[in-house]
């Protein structure tokens, strides 16, 4: 009787400890280190334009076939990640190249969640424009122009190289951006009249 009571428990005890309580892992994404703040001027020689950017970047010239003067990448290798900035010179165009701007930045509206747009306007530097935050798994999660509004005109986007995913890439895009809004405040025209 004490064999069949010891099997007959061991039977239910193994029968009840096979259930399977299985719980999803949430998908992990690699820890990105990134460095300090510290920032650079780009003035070189003959540009229109002087900035500042991160140590990190490195300043190529754009190679594109439809390079105009003055065009410009921030790359930043170790992340995939690049500025492009593109610079025109105003003649009475001004209107048409704020329509460009925001016509390319509103290419991403399908894959995007929102577009927040911030107003720039630095009367001290004669820096005025939009920031054109892109939310979601658009392709470029950050774009802006400046102008003048008499002689200079420039355009910048972010870009990653890399399959859009806003939850991967949240914290890049984070650190990316505040490195291109510094861009933005420190960008001195060399050419506006006064």
């Amino acid at each position: 009787m004490n064999k069949l009571s010891f099997i007959i428990i061991l039977l239910i005890a193994v029968a009840l400890g096979c259930k399977n309580n299985y719980t999803p892992k949430p998908y992990g994404y690699y820890r990105i280190d990134f460095p300090n703040k510290e920032y650079r001027t780009f003035d070189s020689i003959g540009f229109p334009y002087s900035f500042e950017y991160p140590v990190y970047g490195i300043i190529v010239n754009d190679v594109d076939k439809n390079t105009e003067p003055y065009w410009i990448n921030i790359e930043f290798k170790k992340y995939n990640c690049k500025i492009y900035l593109s610079y025109k010179p105003l003649k009475k165009d001004v209107a048409r190249f704020i329509e460009d701007a925001h016509t390319l930045a509103y290419k991403h509206a399908a894959k995007a969640d929102a577009i927040d747009e911030k107003l720039i306007m630095d009367d001290k530097r004669k820096v005025y424009g939009l920031i054109y935050d892109i939310q979601g798994n658009a392709a470029s999660s950050f774009q802006f122009y400046t102008t003048d509004s008499l002689k200079n005109f420039l355009r910048g986007s972010l870009y990653f190289e890399s399959q859009p995913n806003k939850d991967s890439l949240a914290t890049a895009i984070n650190f990316f951006q505040k490195d291109v809004i510094h861009l933005i405040e420190t960008l001195k025209w060399k050419n506006s009249p006064k």
